[in-house]
């Protein structure tokens, strides 16, 4: 029988969070998407999602700073230009792996940091809506926020001195909820939830409104369509 989450009873409050952001390689990036976009796009796609999610966040009232975990050099100088600090995938073994290895750097210089782990692919992200999410979050020792389609998550928070325990990936909202991680149930966070997998994905971000970047990604691949261009090359292959 599952147990709902007690609230914290630390009253500590957050000073600010530090976001985790993972981030594959560009050339690995957004597999799913290469049906939709075509493969020479997909890598520029998914450097533009990352670049408007890590500037939304850093745009949010309730985050302190953010740390991008990648060993792309392209997106580790463009995020870093941004404002994001740039962690090296040490472990170079997958997602979670990437997020524990994030959280465990940022709190090496801040120990009593509250972290939360967020998807690299969240075009649609508004720094207000995440705010909520964090606030919501900071009523548990570990909280998470499951994605639009209510299968996995984009968002998992820890307050000072509980350990994030990431299990993305998936049914990553079962993993998460039998974790004891408290669901966040706030409504109004669909940009935090919409996610870009494939193409219905995308078409679901672009109609909530995406950051710069992504809107001009997106237009050059219309515009392309229509002119029966070649897509652009990826960033770092010209």
């Amino acid at each position: 029988m599952r147990t709902d989450p007690e609230p914290t009873t630390d009253t500590e409050p957050v000073a600010g969070w530090s976001v985790v952001v993972p981030l594959k390689p560009l050339a690995l990036a957004k597999s799913r998407l290469a049906g939709a976009v075509g493969d020479a796009l997909r890598p520029r796609l998914a450097l533009a999602f990352a670049q408007d999610t890590v500037a939304a966040v850093l745009a949010c009232a309730a985050v302190r700073d953010v740390a991008v975990v990648t060993d792309d050099p392209v997106a580790a100088a463009s995020l870093a230009a941004l404002g994001a600090r740039i962690v090296p995938d040490a472990p170079g073994a997958g997602l979670n792996a990437a997020l524990e290895h994030g959280a465990r750097a940022v709190r090496a210089l801040r120990p009593r940091a509250a972290v939360a782990a967020l998807n690299a692919d969240l075009p649609a992200l508004r720094p207000r809506e995440l705010a909520r999410a964090l606030t919501a979050a900071s009523a548990f020792p570990r909280a998470f926020l499951t994605d639009a389609a209510g299968i996995g998550t984009t968002l998992l928070c820890a307050l000072p001195g509980t350990e994030l325990r990431p299990a993305f990936g998936g049914p990553s909202r079962r993993r998460h909820l039998a974790s004891g991680a408290a669901e966040i149930m706030s409504g109004a966070l669909d940009s935090v939830r919409r996610d870009v997998d494939t193409g219905a994905d995308l078409a679901a971000a672009l109609a909530l409104g995406v950051g710069p970047r992504t809107t001009g990604v997106a237009a050059g691949r219309t515009a392309g369509a229509c002119a029966g261009e070649a897509a652009p090359a990826p960033p770092g292959t010209a």
